[in-house]
C-alpha cells in the first residue's frame, strides 16, 4: 500500500521505475518466504522436532 501511495504522488519517471520495481520484489520475496516455511514445515513434521508437531509435545 505504501509502494502504491507514493507512485500516487510521485511525477518523475525514475522514481516510478524504481518504486515499481521495489514493489514487485517485495511481493516475490512474500511469495518466496511463504514458500520456504513450507517446505520448512514439512521436514519439521517429517523428522517429529520442534512445536509444530503435536505429538512432540506428547509426555509418554
Amino acid at each position: 500500500m505504501t509502494y502504491d501511495n507514493i507512485l500516487r504522488m510521485a511525477d518523475d519517471p525514475d522514481v516510478i521505475d524504481a518504486i515499481r520495481f521495489l514493489r514487485e520484489r517485495e511481493v516475490v520475496h512474500f511469495q518466496r518466504f511463504g514458500e520456504a516455511m513450507g517446505i520448512a514445515t514439512a521436514k519439521m513434521d517429517q523428522r517429529n522436532v520442534y512445536a509444530v508437531n503435536p505429538a512432540f509435545d506428547k509426555r509418554k
